[in-house]
């Protein structure tokens, strides 16, 4: 059993080494103190304890990986890092004379320090939620900072591009805070990719907290293409004041094992949260999805929808959760999930949990695993296609609320082609 403390002075030295403020390198050393006390995570209907999530080394990485070639990037905001290092960050005057912060977490911390303490792991994840979330607070290595001052209105998308470089040993532990003033309004777009060789077996651990103040609407957006070493937990989750909307649009295309907790809180009355995965398991991958949207205020509006296809030996869990809280009346909670089986070794599940606690709601589900639709395959081959291009076609569709939802006609191409490349394997 691992001895947490034994990394005091490893944790403190790398929170000096970024010049962290005081109550960054504090906050450190207690989720130190916490991570053997916490229990894990429940992800029902699969057993993850014996991954290696815990496989962390609390250096500064100085080796950047491969990088892309930034003579092709657009014009749009946009933080690159790979490693623990920023290679590239860019962001036009106007939005910075608006006010609006787009820059790496570390640098945040220095330059914004109380705007960053009064948010981060404060609202959306606490810090001591369980052993993972105090094992990422611990040993966080760098992320995002977004903030959009109140009625401000941005009208191209917001990229961040994280670079896992495959070759190192480093554990990847990223951390994405979004600040949404009042009424302020934006896409997000965030990718988190392997490059290089993929030969020593890593920890992932990213959380994503999305804060929306009342009348804030955002478009959040993500690619997740990590390589089949890394096993990741993921914790990606909105805090919705009074009026506000996100709508979320993911897409699951991991190689490797992977657990994940994607949560809307709707705090405020009139909160509103759309949440649209689309996931591809093959091989041996196992994946865990628990997606819970949790009506805490009146007249707040939840609705999951879940689509995912599995290969080879492979498994895929999605855990719907919708949960009205006493008080919540008129509150709207719906989930679909679905799964689509091509292969008879692998395994799908989808789980739907609807907790009601208040009368005068609306709350629904629907839930399936099965195969292609052999008719749906007849027909497109009667027009003309072979069996493989017909069964793509019919998946593409299948996955196709995500890949529309995408803000970037790039990156809804790369998530097509991923797509295309996994169905080919």
């Amino acid at each position: 059993m691992t001895n947490w403390m034994d990394y005091l002075d490893a944790v403190k030295a790398y929170s000096a080494s970024w010049e962290e403020p005081q109550w960054m390198t504090d906050l450190r050393v207690s989720a130190l103190e916490k991570i053997e006390q916490l229990p894990l995570p429940v992800i029902e209907k699969v057993k993850f304890a014996r991954w290696h999530l815990y496989n962390v080394k609390p250096e500064r990485q100085l080796e950047a990986g491969t990088v892309p070639n930034f003579d092709q990037m657009a014009d749009n905001p946009m933080v690159v890092q790979a490693g623990d290092d920023t290679v590239f960050e860019q962001i036009s005057p106007e939005l910075t004379e608006k006010g609006v912060i787009f820059t790496d977490l570390m640098t945040a911390m220095k330059e914004h320090p109380e705007l960053v303490k009064e948010y981060y792991m404060q609202k959306a994840v606490p810090m001591d939620e369980n052993s993972l979330t105090a094992l990422h607070a611990a040993f966080m290595n760098n992320g995002v900072f977004l903030y959009v001052p109140k009625n401000v209105v941005i009208e191209e998308a917001l990229e961040s591009l994280f670079i896992h470089n495959g070759n190192s040993d480093a554990h990847f532990f990223k951390h994405v805070l979004i600040v949404a003033e009042e009424n302020s309004e934006f896409s997000y777009l965030e990718r988190f990719e392997s490059h290089g060789a993929e030969a020593k077996k890593l920890a992932g651990n990213i959380v994503v907290e999305v804060i929306a103040k009342p009348g804030a609407r955002i478009k959040f957006s993500a690619i997740d293409t990590l390589g089949n070493n890394i096993a990741t937990y993921m914790n990606r989750r909105g805090y919705l004041m009074r009026d506000s909307m996100i709508d979320w649009a993911i897409g699951i295309m991991n190689d490797g094992n992977i657990i994940a907790d994607f949560d809307s809180d709707l705090i405020g009355d009139g909160a509103h949260s759309e949440v649209k995965i689309v996931a591809i398991s093959t091989g041996k991958q196992i994946q865990g999805i628990d997606t819970r949207v949790t009506n805490m205020a009146s007249h707040t509006i939840g609705h999951i929808l879940q689509h995912g296809v599995i290969l080879e030996k492979s498994t895929l869990t999605f855990n719907g959760i919708g949960h009205i809280l006493r008080g919540a009346k008129g509150a709207d909670a719906q989930q679909e999930s679905r799964v689509l089986m091509l292969s008879t070794k692998s395994r799908g599940d989808a789980n739907p949990i609807l907790l009601i606690e208040e009368n005068e709601v609306t709350a629904g589900h629907a839930a399936s695993v099965g195969r292609v639709d052999p008719d749906d395959l007849f027909y497109l081959m009667s027009r003309g296609l072979n069996k493989d291009e017909a069964e793509r076609l019919v998946i593409r569709g299948f996955l196709g609320p995500v890949l529309t939802a995408i803000p970037v006609k790039a990156a809804q191409d790369q998530l097509i082609a991923t797509i295309e490349g996994k169905l080919k394997k």
